[in-house]
């Protein structure tokens, strides 16, 4: 019984050990363009957002450690690939406004930031002023129909 501990220790190492070998992409590629807002707005934005959505991710010790690496590098791309306010430019003046509309409609209903980034990013946790501004931001933009939304 001993000896299959000692063995099942010994492949649970080498296993930790060989994930550490799989290669996960955790790049900042270069900014082309980023959103044109407040100063008020924007740093609400880079407090709370910009790690997932921009090309500004602060890629902290553990994230190169797997499988937690897995983890941030996909939940990253899946932002990014959603709302990358480093690529601003790519969007249309119609799709940057329901954008922020659906913005702040994320963070109006809870979803955004998730629950699961707060506790090791207890910056990013919004508060009822951060909550007013972002809705002035999103009341101030004309709204757009989705058959009129263009990318």
């Amino acid at each position: 019984m001993k000896t299959d501990l000692i063995r099942t220790i010994v492949v649970l190492i080498l296993v930790g050990v060989g994930i550490q070998l799989i290669p996960v992409t955790m790049s900042n590629p270069p900014i082309e363009e980023e959103i044109s807002t407040s100063p008020e707005v924007k740093a609400i934005l880079k407090r709370a957002c910009y790690d997932c959505h921009s090309h500004e991710t602060i890629w902290p010790g553990d994230s190169r450690v797997a499988p937690i690496s897995w983890l941030l590098a996909w939940d990253v791309r899946e932002g990014r690939e959603e709302l990358n306010f480093s690529t601003w430019n790519q969007y249309g003046e119609k799709k940057r406004n329901k954008m922020i509309k659906e913005i702040w409609e994320e963070v109006e209903e809870g979803e955004m930031p998730p629950w699961f980034y707060l506790p090791l990013h207890p910056e990013a946790q919004l508060s009822d002023e951060d909550h007013a501004v972002l809705q002035a931001w999103a009341a101030s933009v004309p709204s757009v129909s989705e058959e009129e939304d263009d990318h």
